[in-house]
């Protein structure tokens, strides 16, 4: 103790001040943590992949960002002007910029999101993925609005840098493969600022051109660069372009980049190819295929043609063998032939005709000498009378039989009729009123009416026990 006793009751100071403790309440300690956190940590960037998104109906969007082994409560307000939120989307990965603090009713920390990005791209991709959800809802990249590009091509449009390295591959692969084809340039700048109005507009340039009255109209149009950076190729993902696209009366193929770059330009052409090299494979595949086709027809007419000639020399064979077969002096001597063979069973049948009808004539008479019907009709009428009596007497006999049989089975009926039962003296009781008859003394109870039958009527009885 920090003073002495005055007293045996005087204790002096218990609980000196500089012991005493400062208690405070949970919403305190959370308004000092989240004081501080705003205070010390305040607006930051922080990186990881969205999941548990929910969108509530009041127009606030709440999810946690997450990365391998912690997770962050996130809200974004309705009134927060973050114009991306088209982009939060369970399991993508985002950048976010906010203010971090607590929620005090739950006592948990959260960031206050003011502003969104892909991971790793920025701006450039927040855009790119805008315009191409805008021009895809308005059906710029729908499968249908494809058209076929020519399988022969006369004359391209180019669309490209004349100085950059995509021109070089095109005319190479288009001098060796394809040498005659005419190709119109139209040159312009294919990355920096401004570069996305020129490209529309040598587009544009190109289907002008195919207005006017000529013998070889352009039969698509090839908007092609080198590789880059997403930077280097944004020009062809403006919105101006793909509209110059879209409303082409040429076909459009699209080559820009490798194979990995894919543009909006590329969604909205008739045909996206990988390089500026395939592109250029592709549009004189046609002639190639046909260059082989054409080499290959000497051999291909040759071959033809023997094997015509020798299909028609062997139907020339098979002509002669059947003009032969069939002479007229031939076909008269068969006639004549066959006459005769006629003639001949013509005879030979008259003959056997004869010699069977007289045959049959014989077989006849013989039949009717050996049966005599007047013989015959008196057998018959002696076996009608034979049967007539042997009829008689099966019926008369038959009449006996049965009458024997009914009386046999009438005295046997009389034997066995209850009647005749009664009559030797027996008697039948009967439950009065259910006429089931009685078996046994304990079938029957004391009170119960019963009828006996006897051989001249009946007898009423009650049971007394």
């Amino acid at each position: 103790m920090s003073q002495q006793a005055k007293s045996q009751w005087d204790f002096g100071e218990l609980f000196p001040t500089e012991a005493t403790r400062r208690v405070l309440t949970v919403s305190e300690l959370t308004a000092q943590v989240r004081r501080l956190l705003e205070k010390q940590v305040g607006q930051i960037w922080v990186t990881g992949e969205i999941t548990n998104l929910r969108a509530q109906g009041s127009g606030h969007v709440y999810f946690t960002l997450k990365d391998a082994s912690t997770q962050l409560a996130c809200v974004l307000f309705r009134g927060e002007a973050a114009a991306q939120r088209a982009l939060l989307q369970d399991g993508q990965k985002v950048v976010l910029q906010g203010d971090v603090t607590v929620y005090e009713a739950r006592g948990q920390y959260q960031l206050l999101v003011r502003s969104i990005e892909l991971q790793g791209v920025g701006a450039l991709q927040i855009a790119f993925e805008k315009l191409k959800q805008k021009l895809q809802a308005e059906g710029l990249f729908a499968p249908e609005r494809k058209r076929p590009i020519p399988r022969y091509p006369q004359r391209i449009g180019l669309v490209t840098s004349p100085a950059g390295a995509a021109i070089r591959d095109v005319l190479h692969v288009i001098q060796r493969r394809h040498a005659g084809l005419e190709i119109l340039l139209a040159p312009c700048r294919v990355q920096g600022h401004g570069a996305a109005e020129e490209i529309a507009t040598a587009i544009r340039l190109l289907n002008e051109f195919n207005l006017q009255p000529s013998t070889f109209n352009l039969d698509l149009i090839l908007l092609t660069r080198g590789g880059g950076s997403l930077e280097d190729l944004w020009a062809f993902n403006e919105e101006a372009v793909a509209r110059a696209i879209h409303e082409s009366a040429v076909p459009v193929i699209s080559a820009v980049g490798h194979e990995i770059d894919f543009t909006i330009a590329d969604f909205v052409a008739d045909l996206r190819a990988a390089t500026p090299s395939a592109a250029a494979e592709i549009i004189t595949e046609g002639f190639v295929a046909s260059r082989e086709f054409v080499a290959d027809a000497a051999g291909l007419m040759r071959r033809q043609i023997t094997r015509r000639f020798e299909a028609d020399q062997e139907n020339l064979v098979r002509t002669r063998e059947r003009l032969a077969r069939v002479h007229p002096q031939l076909q008269v001597n068969e006639y004549f032939q066959r006459l005769d063979d006629l003639r001949g069973s013509l005879a030979r049948g008259l003959k056997q005709q004869r010699r069977q009808s007289l045959s049959r004539w014989e077989t006849v008479r013989q039949r009717l000498a050996r049966l005599r019907p007047g013989q015959v009709l008196l057998q018959k009428r002696e076996q009608a009378r034979q049967l007539g009596e042997r009829l008689v007497a099966r019926a008369t006999t038959g009449v006996e039989t049965a009458g024997h049989r009914l009386a046999k089975a009438d005295t046997r009926l009389r034997l066995l009729s209850p009647q005749q039962v009664l009559a030797r003296g027996y008697s039948i009781t009967l439950d009065a009123q259910t006429r089931r008859v009685i078996r046994a003394a304990d079938a029957v109870w004391a009170g119960q009416k019963l009828k006996t039958l006897v051989q001249h009527g009946e007898i009423s009885s009650t049971v007394e026990k």
